[in-house]
């Protein structure tokens, strides 16, 4: 069929060397599968195409959940972090989420040099163009000029470069991002294989000549005195850090913007998908939030010798007179030069309910999505699905049953249930699909979903799935010994009657500040992070004693599957509703069916009933 064509042979395909596809590749290759990592150019590896920062709410959670199945992500960050904060500090451990800012172009070093490095794994720079599929089940990748990777596994992490249409005012140009090309031929061959592909729309904002800027019109803002570092495998962040500053738009500002929405993509009709909600251009902030008279701006340094400035909360299309006065305008930033305008770009992705709970697809096997594609936003959410990518497309290879985190076990189990159960719009409120972004809120479980448990959680199962190696693992046994000893001598040692373990159970409870003081702790030469891990543990053991039992239930619900050829048509007292929706879901098992907007309970008592004679049968 490849008409004696020479085939390279490789066992997988990652298409796409951004977030997604570096941890998918990385995965795949450790578990000893031969892979192939396609990029345009290698050069651009990881490159951070918005803000280069890692981590945040929720975000936060994802990269140490990579960094605990053993991705590539948090030690890229520890390596090339200029700027590290745990946010809400204030708050419980449970909404906790490390954030640091990082050198782009350090991070994409470290990357480059960690793919190389990694045996089974060889990048090539090509444009993949079509998947070669056979019976239904993947073959291979063609590239542009002909030549062909033969696979058992394709997984396509191609980011925003499938069909790219950047915006600037009127002017459009395509690509993937700023200075690369778009690919084109991908999409028409998903289309062909069966996949339903749409539009979505993201942007960036300026990026200023930081010698340029008046710092003393700007508030300040410094990183944590005693950095957290984002992978387990690190103690502590070392270097010194870099501040970033804030400022804030104004009503002349968004008077600028306000007299030129009728030269705006967005409201021209130019732009037709829908942009990111949580993350909305500085003409949409205006217009949605009329009644602010100002909006902040973070100046963020993209690197750490602190040459280009990141306007983070300024993203937009306007065009580039209209920016040059925006900028004007600004605060601090009144001379600034601007090295690149900020731009919208549009760009092709599947629909992920159109996927497996693997994130391969329904129609082709074989072929798997990851990242953006999937219509998520951010450089976390990508790396969650691509470390899963990987793992899968090698156990799919291999011939064994996927890996698939639960709703209580990760953010990345969180996310990927929402993307293949609940899809990108919202139905009948008249909310169009928009990127998919993680938040706390959307974790039932976040109790336990914490940033500081995630080895906890996960390691164990990176260890079964072969992407943990000895060194990490023998590291993660020590904590978890340590942290059962320090829970031990908690709960059989006491006070006024009292164990150090409900002590500390306690609201307001002091234990939990003198606690590194103890004769018995400073001589056990505990680590800093498993003394929190204990005090931790203790405050939050009633609360998740009542999440357990709530997580027992949706396990029961997720462990009965649904057969992929049910005839949801034929069962009798199902709602219509029902009906439509979970043909076009093909849910995989009960839990997920339970978890599809507008089923409601009784429909699942109907489908619950229906299987029972269908497995008798």
């Amino acid at each position: 069929m490849f008409n004696d064509v020479k085939i390279n042979r490789f066992d997988c395909v990652v298409i796409g060397a951004g977030h997604a596809g570096i941890e998918a590749a990385h995965a795949a290759a450790k578990i000893g599968v031969k892979t192939s990592l396609i990029t345009i150019d290698k050069s651009k590896i990881a490159a951070m195409s918005c803000n280069p920062a890692i981590g945040g709410l929720a975000k936060g959670q994802i990269v140490r959940e990579v960094d605990a199945l053993g991705g590539l992500m948090g030690l890229a960050t520890d390596a090339t972090g200029i700027q590290f904060r745990m946010l809400n500090l204030s708050k419980g451990a449970a909404v906790q989420s490390p954030r640091a800012q990082v050198d782009k172009y350090g991070y994409q070093r470290f990357m480059i040099d960690a793919l190389e490095q990694t045996a089974n794994l060889t990048i090539v720079e090509q444009i993949a163009v079509e998947i070669i599929t056979e019976k239904g089940r993947v073959t291979g990748v063609r590239c542009k000029d002909g030549s062909i990777y033969g696979a058992g596994a394709v997984v396509i992490a191609t980011g925003t470069f499938l069909r790219g249409l950047m915006h600037i005012g009127s002017e459009q140009f395509t690509g993937g991002r700023r200075g690369e090309p778009s690919a084109e031929g991908l999409s028409a061959c998903l289309e062909r294989l069966g996949l339903v592909v749409k539009r979505l729309k993201t942007g960036t904002p300026a990026r200023l000549d930081a010698t340029t800027i008046d710092y003393e019109k700007l508030e300040v803002q410094r990183g944590d005195s005693e950095p957290t570092p984002f992978s387990f495998m690190n103690d502590r962040i070392d270097r010194p850090q870099i501040p970033c500053w804030i400022t804030y738009t104004n009503e002349k500002i968004h008077k600028v913007i306000r007299d030129n929405l009728d030269r705006a993509p967005l409201y021209t009709g130019q732009i037709k998908s829908a942009g990111p909600r949580y993350c909305p251009s500085i003409e949409t902030k205006i217009i949605r939030f009329a009644d602010k008279t100002r909006h902040q701006v973070f100046l963020e340094p993209e690197e750490r010798e602190q040459k280009v400035i990141y306007c983070n909360g300024i993203s937009t299309s306007l065009p580039k007179d209209v920016q040059d006065e925006m900028i004007r305008n600004l605060p601090g930033c009144e001379k600034a030069r601007i090295l690149h305008y900020g731009y919208a770009i549009e760009y092709d992705y599947c629909p992920p309910v159109q996927l497996k709970n693997n994130l391969e697809t329904k129609k082709v096997a074989g072929l798997f999505l990851a990242g953006q594609i999937n219509g998520t936003s951010g450089y976390e959410e990508a790396a969650g699905q691509g470390i899963m990518v990987g793992i899968n497309a090698a156990r799919f290879l291999q011939g064994a049953e996927p890996i698939v985190l639960a709703r209580d076990q990760a953010y990345i189990g969180v996310m990927i249930d929402d993307l293949l159960t609940k899809g990108l719009g919202v139905e009948g409120a008249g909310i169009p699909d928009e990127p998919y972004r993680m938040f706390t809120s959307r974790a039932e479980f976040r109790l336990n979903l914490r940033s500081d448990n995630a080895d906890r959680r996960l390691t164990a199962i990176g260890k079964s799935a072969g992407v943990v190696d000895d060194k990490r693992w023998e590291r993660y046994q020590r904590k978890v010994n340590d942290i059962e000893q320090l829970t031990e001598y908690l709960k059989t040692n006491e006070s006024n009657g009292v164990s150090f373990w409900e002590q500390l159970r306690r609201p307001g409870n002091l234990l939990s500040q003198t606690l590194y003081d103890d004769p018995y702790v400073k001589n056990s030469d505990f680590s800093k992070e498993v003394i929190e891990a204990a005090i931790i543990d203790a405050k939050y053991v009633g609360y998740l004693a009542k999440q357990e039992r709530l997580a027992a239930g949706l396990q029961t619900l997720d462990k009965k599957q649904i057969p992929a050829e049910l005839d949801y048509a034929g069962i009798t007292h199902l709602r219509h509703e029902a009906k439509e929706k979970l043909s076009a879901f093909r849910p995989q098992t009960l839990g997920q069916a339970n978890r599809i907007s507008g089923i409601t309970p009784a429909d699942i008592i109907v489908l619950q009933v229906h299987l029972k004679k269908y497995y008798d049968k």
